[in-house]
């Protein structure tokens, strides 16, 4: 089982237990085969409502608002879904960056709007197989904004959606096909915050 840890320990403005987000956390990351020996930091600011989220490496560090785990139908209370589906999409990504076979993408301050959405098409693809709940019509949508409403950015989304081994070479290879599909020059000047929207 992957070690862990939930800072705070204790909440006091929103209604989270530490134990359950890292009981959550740890069965996400030995679902997608991450090693149990590498530590997970979750870092949860309770004093923002909002739902942005940022994950690094060494040591492996998810940062959230509180808003990226609180039930949208109860305010300030945990969802369940929320936390499998925003830790598991961003853990696909640690995944991804350990393996060598996978190429070296650039850092996620550094990637583009639409690097993050093709990245997170395929993660959330993945995740989806494993049985978490997935939102494909509303991810379907969000990757259209970033790659263009054509026949191309619906036919590469299901490619990245049913993908089960793809490099960073055929992500990018993804978001060039888009680009070319809108007459666009591909995508590459536009940089993503440090802060993206789970």
């Amino acid at each position: 089982m992957a070690r862990v840890t939930v800072v705070p320990e204790q909440f006091t403005m929103v209604l989270f237990d530490a134990g359950e987000i890292a009981a959550l956390v740890a069965k996400v990351a030995d679902d997608i085969g991450l090693s149990g020996d590498l530590p997970i930091r979750i870092e949860v600011d309770e004093a923002h409502p909002l739902g942005r989220t940022r994950v690094t490496l060494d040591p492996v560090t998810i940062s959230v608002e509180s808003g990226a785990f609180e039930n949208a139908k109860r305010p300030r209370h945990l969802s369940e879904r929320s936390v499998t589906g925003v830790t598991g999409r961003l853990l696909l990504r640690v995944r991804d960056r350990l393996d060598p076979a996978f190429g070296d993408p650039p850092s996620d301050g550094e990637l583009t709007l639409q690097q993050h959405t093709v990245w997170d098409a395929y993660s959330l693809g993945r995740l989806a197989r494993l049985g978490y709940p997935s939102q494909r019509h509303r991810r379907r949508y969000h990757f259209r904004i970033r790659h263009g409403f054509t026949d191309m950015a619906d036919a590469t989304f299901d490619r990245l959606w049913d993908a089960e081994r793809l490099t960073w070479a055929d992500l990018e290879a993804a978001c060039a096909a888009t680009a070319a599909a809108r007459g666009d020059a591909p995508a590459g000047d536009k940089r993503s915050r440090s802060y993206s929207r789970s």
